[in-house]
């Protein structure tokens, strides 16, 4: 017996190395080595100030920014420690109402807009930490941006057009616009 508990603490302790040291170890050398960036949460800086993740949403209500997706974690939104959907289906009267409410708030932000809102403007992701919005999303938030800026709305379309992503790969999902680093392009436009 003292054989076989002397096999399995060799085992343990072996394993232990293994898996929970070298292998970590030499994933995260790999990473940084060939990923740097992205190993490091693909992070956007200004100097030597963090602004934010290219992978991570941020909150925008001001009318001269344009607006990401909604996010549902809790206790506040964008909270990368709480990642999760609101898990309410189609047919929920909570889902159903705070879909109202946010339509209504983009409405007052922009009266005069009455083409439809985007569908990415009034409902959560599944991590409620989108980073991006469609093209149309963007492009239906261009008056309220342009009104509260003074800026030409021509020009903050190629603004729009130049931080359109495309395709992951070339064919997976749709193309998109990174919020965050739109918004940061905004701060170097002057007003005419």
């Amino acid at each position: 017996m003292l054989k076989d508990l002397k096999s399995a603490l060799a085992l343990l302790v072996s394993l232990s190395i293994l898996t929970g040291l070298a292998y970590p170890a030499a994933v995260t050398g790999i990473a940084q080595a060939i990923f740097p960036v992205q190993a490091n949460g693909s992070l956007i800086r200004e100097g030597k100030a963090v602004r934010g993740s290219r992978l991570i949403g941020q909150p925008f209500a001001e009318p001269g920014y344009f607006w990401g997706r909604p996010s549902a974690t809790a206790p506040m939104p964008f909270n990368g420690a709480a990642s999760g959907g609101s898990n309410q289906g189609p047919l929920n009267p909570v889902l159903d109402a705070a879909v109202k409410k946010r339509i209504a708030t983009l409405r007052a932000s922009d009266p005069d807009n009455a083409a439809p809102i985007p569908v990415d403007l009034v409902t959560t992701s599944a991590s409620g930490l989108d980073p991006h919005i469609s093209i149309a999303a963007a492009l239906w938030q261009v008056p309220r941006v342009a009104r509260a800026r003074a800026l030409p709305a021509a020009r903050l379309r190629e603004l729009v057009a130049a931080h359109t992503e495309g395709r992951q790969l070339g064919f997976l999902g749709e193309p998109r616009v990174n919020v965050l680093t739109l918004n940061l392009a905004l701060s170097g436009e002057t007003r005419d």
